[in-house]
């Protein structure tokens, strides 16, 4: 059985950590670092964890002799870093929450002292362990569409999961995080590569923030929408409609319970009026994009194109992958994959038994391969096979940024 540390146990440490409770034969969690007092006490009595491992920040572990086989780093985007050289240096595993960094140096330095060091640092890039898009990379593999020449990829994020978390949320501002294309879609540019089999040649990307900002706001709208907001009814994005009627139908969950620990009426109201989450979401910090399109060529003349868009009403993927004598298109939150045959003409609709668990099981999957590469040394989202998913990631948001098209070998080279 492996031994496991949590370095930040919010939303997605619990995530992780709840696999271990669901398979107590194969790992057991023996530490937390958390700042926030009930997330801690909580993983601390879901896995009886003794108090002289309970502690509040990473350096309080990491300043000690190793003590167990593997760490978990799920702390926020900018506080990945150190904990993970930290760690490395100290000859921990590691598990290590996307992205890597937001820093395109530290992604690299992080890779390099893994290789030294002869440690995994798993990336959690959770689809590709999920049933719907290991089904697409197996019959991708299988040639039934022939030789794959092109991909269409969306990512239509919800408009309320923008709201949440790209409005007003942890993941708004990209000087405090990272850029959309990184924080969020680094899954995707993931999930071409690993489809495609090359890394890219060059790309180009647009996007802007167009909707979010503060000359959109109604007129009469109050900083917080429980201030009386005269346009409440009208507005999609009215917070006591996203979180406090969420609570009163049942819904304690996520995102509910990433607003307040304390899930009463008065809890939730509470957090709307003094939180984050409470705010106008044309009048926030936020500074990310709510709409973006990235056009890839990949080294093997495959070429992509992404499109990342707030204003859809499903939290989805969708995918089509054209090729040589055939398509096959699939929506992940369908967990439908359709293949078209040119030849006949026929469609065959293949119907995924979704996985049980977040991302529609790719988190216990992730888990599940985590922990058994702790002891085979093979990882399929190690930092070596996830590496360049994020210079994906970089030089999409510099292409968008400078206008220009980038070419990754002349701009994004480095040794590995």
């Amino acid at each position: 059985m492996v031994k496991l540390a949590i370095l930040g146990a919010g939303g997605r440490g619990r995530t992780y950590a709840q696999y271990v409770l669901d398979n107590p034969t194969e790992a057991k969690i023996v530490a937390v670092a958390e700042p926030n007092e009930y997330c801690r006490s909580l993983i601390a009595k879901q896995h009886d964890i003794p108090s002289d491992m309970l502690f509040d920040t990473w350096e309080e572990v990491l300043d000690q002799p190793k003590f167990c086989d593997a760490v978990m780093i799920c702390t926020q985007d900018r506080m990945h870093y150190e904990p993970a050289m930290r760690a490395l240096e100290l000859g921990y595993d590691i598990l290590l929450e996307k992205p890597i960094s937001p820093d395109l140096q530290e992604c690299i330095n992080i890779a390099k002292l893994a290789e030294a060091k002869g440690r995994i640092v798993s990336v959690c890039h959770v689809l590709r362990y999920t049933s719907f898009f290991r089904k697409i990379k197996e019959l991708l593999d299988s040639g039934i569409i022939g030789k794959l020449i092109s991909i269409q990829h969306n990512e239509n994020v919800g408009f309320w999961h923008q709201a949440h978390s790209f409005v007003r949320g942890n993941w708004r501002n990209s000087i405090e995080s990272a850029p959309m294309i990184l924080a969020k879609s680094c899954h995707d540019m993931d999930i071409m590569y690993w489809l495609t089999g090359a890394e890219s040649a060059r790309l180009s990307s647009f996007g802007n923030l167009t909707h979010f900002k503060s000359e959109n706001a109604p007129i009469g709208s109050p900083k917080r929408c429980i201030d009386g907001c005269p346009h409440k009814d009208e507005c999609p994005f009215n917070a006591p409609r996203q979180y406090l009627t969420q609570f009163l139908k049942g819904e304690k969950t996520w995102p509910v319970g990433a607003i307040t620990t304390d899930l009463t009426v008065d809890g939730v109201t509470q957090a709307l009026k003094t939180g984050p989450y409470g705010r106008c979401v044309y009048q926030c910090d936020n500074d990310v994009v709510d709409h973006q399109v990235v056009n890839i060529e990949f080294q093997n003349g495959v070429t992509a194109v992404f499109t990342m868009c707030a204003f859809t009403n499903d939290c989805s993927r969708t995918i089509k992958l054209m090729g040589t004598r055939g398509k096959i298109g699939g929506a992940m939150h369908k967990n439908i994959i359709e293949i078209t045959d040119f030849m006949s003409g026929d469609i065959t609709k293949i119907h995924i038994n979704a996985d049980a668990g977040n991302h529609n099981g790719g988190d216990p999957a992730y888990m599940k391969d985590f922990i058994k590469s702790l002891t085979d040394r093979n990882n399929l989202t190690s930092i070596k096979n996830s590496l360049h998913s994020h210079i994906m990631a970089f030089a999409a948001e510099k292409a968008r940024v400078e206008g220009k098209v980038i070419n990754l070998t002349e701009e994004f080279s480095f040794q590995r």
